[in-house]
């Protein structure tokens, strides 16, 4: 069971780095059009990126701290 639950909190804390790169990505860029522009209004498609990418890691998240739980009750 473990064989398989490791490299799935493995792949699982991945995603979760990835989505958080992103999703700093995106907050990054809708900082520098605000900048550029001096309006809130254009940002909204980076804006709506950035959620997406954060929700998706708190999503992963929570499955990674999942599978650790599961791990440490089959450890027992």
């Amino acid at each position: 069971m473990t064989y398989v639950l490791i490299p799935a909190l493995l792949i699982l804390m991945g995603l979760t780095a990835f989505s958080l790169v992103k999703g700093i990505i995106a907050f990054l860029k809708t900082t520098k059009i605000d900048l550029e522009t001096g309006e809130g209004t254009t940002a909204t498609d980076m804006q709506l990126a950035q959620n997406k990418a954060m929700f998706a890691r708190i999503k992963y998240q929570g499955l990674a701290i999942a599978v650790v739980a599961i791990l440490l009750a089959v450890s027992r």
